[in-house]
């Protein structure tokens, strides 16, 4: 299974050429592959050939080097580069409690309102089909922001704006999480699938304490082994 882009690819058609904007532009092409694992823990950057595949100068990658730092997804070397940070294993643990704890809430509330669950669970199945046709399409980048998607779109429906914005900051995370996990095992995403279609109807029954305890087992099916 493959990431979507190509590690020495030309400069990108298009690219920006103010400095705003091009720093911008660097900062979410890089990080948007490290979250696709695209730029594997460990491994080192160089702003220079950043700059190049860019079409920029190195300042603007510059930039986006040390707001990625300040973010925690790189560690930067003075006249070496930067590195990108692996996920420590309490951050494991700690996006999966949290994420436990916010999905089985927003789940309770679904259920508790009258037929709050009818958009979502369409939803979920419609999210669900897209992250399969991913899957067959080999395209592990779409997968994972689909996983993304149909978390989100549990969250969304407890509406509970606290809530949304915390979990909001745990996407990233997320993202990064499922691709390393699936790329570890890929009988995972079949598991993904499955687990999916069963958390989905559980919430069609109603069952938000079944949803809770299936919640806990598939993310512990799918990243335990990485904590």
């Amino acid at each position: 299974m493959s990431a979507s882009g190509v590690e020495g690819q030309g400069p990108v058609v298009g690219a920006a050429t103010t400095p705003e904007s091009a720093a911008g532009r660097a900062y979410t092409v890089v990080r948007d592959r490290i979250l696709d694992g695209e730029y594997e823990d460990g491994s080192m950057l160089s702003e220079g050939r950043i700059a190049t595949e860019l079409g920029m100068s190195r300042t603007p990658v510059r930039e986006a080097f040390l707001q990625l730092q300040a973010e925690g997804w790189m560690r930067l070397y003075p006249k070496r580069g930067a590195m990108v940070r692996p996920v420590p294993p309490h951050e494991f643990r700690e996006v999966l409690q949290a994420r436990q704890i916010i999905e089985s809430a927003a789940v309770r509330s679904v259920c508790a309102s009258k037929g709050g669950s009818k958009r979502l669970v369409r939803r979920l199945r419609e999210v669900t089909e897209e992250q399969r046709r991913a899957w067959e399409a080999d395209d592990l980048a779409a997968f994972t922001r689909a996983d993304v998607e149909f978390h989100r779109e549990v969250v969304a429906a407890g509406q509970n704006s606290i809530l949304q914005n915390f979990y909001q900051l745990l996407q990233d995370r997320h993202r990064r999480m499922t691709t390393q996990s699936i790329s570890d095992d890929t009988d995972r995403a079949e598991l993904v699938l499955a687990q999916h279609a069963g958390l989905t109807e559980l919430i069609e029954a109603g069952d938000a304490e079944g949803f809770a305890r299936a919640t806990a087992e598939h993310l512990n099916d799918i990243h335990g082994s990485t904590v």
